[in-house]
């Protein structure tokens, strides 16, 4: 069978992650494992309040994933992600293969802060002085 790579986004339960936060982040990648796929990142991405409440949660811990998974698993591995009960909610999303390198090298990098964003939309924007020398 042929093998694709995959962008998973997981809610996890916070309670839970901040109880044994290895051993609920670990089990996304023992999964994909033991399934028989390649785990290339797995990491926390950021803690945030919900747009609306999940499972009686307003806060979920997303974890970003990037691996490669036969497509005859994909069916299996969905299933075990359904029924974790530290997975508030996930997607994942089949990606093209010549965007791999790049969005792992950016999931290793992390997210971008607020203030970071926020510096860099002030250097990318027209200085009103450039406008006068039209």
């Amino acid at each position: 069978m042929s093998e694709n790579i995959y962008e998973g986004l997981f809610i996890l339960d916070t309670v839970k992650y901040n109880r044994d936060p290895e051993v609920v982040s670990n089990q996304i990648a023992e999964t994909i494992e033991s399934l028989g796929g390649k785990v290339r990142v797995s990491r926390f991405w950021e803690e945030r309040k919900l747009a609306y409440e999940i499972k009686g949660h307003l806060r979920g811990i997303y974890w970003l994933t990037y691996f490669r998974l036969s497509t005859d698993k994909y069916k299996d591995l969905n299933r075990l992600f359904q029924i974790n009960g530290n997975i508030l909610r996930f997607l994942i999303l089949r990606i093209d293969p010549r965007l791999e390198e790049a969005l792992v090298e950016h999931a290793l990098a992390g997210p971008v802060r607020k203030e970071e964003a926020a510096e860099s939309a002030d250097f990318a924007a027209p200085d009103d002085d450039d406008a006068d020398d039209e």
